[in-house]
């Protein structure tokens, strides 16, 4: 066949189809991988300084499965196509080899040019492209919506008979795991300081633990018997570290109001500096005018919701008591906020270190009643805190018993010795990873 015949003008209209549907691909491809990888937030804060297409690429979002469909068919006809015409062009220039030929040319140019460059570029700069093929996708959408919804029909009718449910409105992780995730591999990649992950993880986790996972255990709590002299209340408000103490009046459990340091110290005052005031006054001052009303929880409020109702009150300080009203601990807005940023210590706590120390060996001591969570946060272990909230509680759990002294289990990889034990207490553990 001659050079003229080969080169006419359906062998330039066939070579201009076939650029146009590359060409086509590409920006398929690419608007593929770009409005799926574009980050939500992203396009969202674009979206607040006024940009129209990263509002466009939000609303195409919304519907994923609608929009990877339209995107396919119309990368898969513009392929398909391609392919056919570049067939027939070739077999017209190589004879039986055209067939041969067609095949390796088109691979390499649909690899090259509507596969890999379109999609590199969209996945280096994904909300910048998304927000710029947002709107021609749009109207694609709008233009085959029709056959992707029968295509979709189909498609879910045949995922019926292996159990599959599509669900377009479900999206495969939710904003709290892509944030999680996000964060464990900034860490991992040096991006993300573990102090900063923390304190994210832990404003996370607000909503998902309870006061009950966190308060102060009752048998900790330092009270004040309300029936003692108010000399010897002061005494023991003064020698203590707390800001606030519970009043109770004949049992433990029965708590009749919080005194503030602050507020008996003005009491202690006034009574003093008045016309008959003197340090023997002190003796006739009236407790219960001075305390404040006890303000109780329940232990399965969750942190993020007590936060609130602490900040709405202007108050730190709550009692936590069980479904029959009985007393379980205390919490505070400090404890809440520790959940966040880490221990917070000051001049007059007790024990000012954390309770835990390493070992040359690689052995963690800790005190028994060191919460799981801390102990995660401070190790990056990943030790469960489904079925107990402390680390004794942990290994009784798992040993169904209270362990003696010198006991050892192995459970979730990690080596529990028992160092020491007060009554019914874990008091010392020492840990170690198998």
């Amino acid at each position: 066949m001659s050079s003229a015949a080969i080169l006419d003008t359906s062998f330039w209209l066939t070579a201009g189809a076939i650029l146009v549907l590359l060409l086509l691909s590409a920006f398929f491809s690419g608007s593929e991988t770009a409005l799926t990888a574009a980050s939500r937030g992203k396009l969202r804060a674009q979206s607040d300084k006024g940009s129209r297409g990263a509002d466009v690429a939000l609303e195409l979002k919304e519907d994923g499965e609608r929009l990877i469909g339209a995107i396919l068919l119309g990368n898969n006809v513009a392929n398909i196509l391609s392919a056919s015409l570049a067939t027939a062009l070739f077999s017209k220039i190589f004879g039986a080899n055209g067939i041969a030929v067609a095949t390796l040319v088109m691979t390499t140019l649909v690899l090259i040019f509507a596969e890999v460059l379109p999609k590199t570029y969209a996945i280096t700069t994904p909300e910048t492209a998304a927000a710029r093929v947002a709107r021609p996708i749009r109207i694609l959408v709008l233009v085959l919506s029709p056959i992707v919804t029968l295509v979709r029909f189909i498609v879910r009718g045949l995922l019926i008979p292996f159990g599959v449910k599509a669900d377009p409105d479900s999206h495969i992780l939710s904003f709290r795991d892509e944030i999680v995730g996000a964060l464990a591999i900034g860490h991992s990649e040096g991006a993300v300081h573990k102090e900063a992950r923390d304190r994210l993880l832990g404003a996370l986790d607000l909503n998902d633990r309870t006061v009950e996972e966190i308060m102060c255990h009752r048998s900790k709590i330092e009270m004040i018997d309300a029936d003692a002299g108010p000399d010897r209340i002061l005494s023991a408000v003064l020698a203590s570290p707390h800001t606030r103490l519970p009043l109770y009046k004949g049992e433990r459990e029965n708590i009749v109001g919080v005194m503030h340091a602050k507020d008996l110290l003005r009491a202690v005052e006034k009574t003093v500096r008045g016309e008959d005031g003197n340090l023997d006054s002190v003796r006739d001052l009236d407790i219960m005018s001075v305390a404040k009303a006890p303000y109780f929880v329940p232990e399965t409020t969750p942190l993020d919701e007590q936060m609130r109702e602490f900040l709405k009150r202007r108050t730190h300080f709550a009692l936590v008591v069980d479904e029959y009203g009985d007393l379980r601990g205390l919490i505070t807005l400090e404890d809440i906020i520790e959940e966040i940023v880490g221990e917070i210590t000051d001049e007059f706590d007790i024990d000012a270190e954390h309770p835990l120390k390493m070992t040359e060996a690689g052995d963690c001591i800790i005190d028994g009643a060191m919460t799981i969570r801390d102990l995660n946060r401070a190790t990056d272990w990943s030790l469960p805190d489904e079925e107990a909230n402390t680390v004794a509680g942990l290994v009784i759990h798992e040993a169904q018993m209270i362990p003696s002294e010198g006991q050892v289990f192995s459970f979730h990889g990690f080596r529990f010795e028992v160092l020491a034990r007060k009554e019914n207490r874990i008091t010392r553990l020492k840990i170690r990873p198998l």
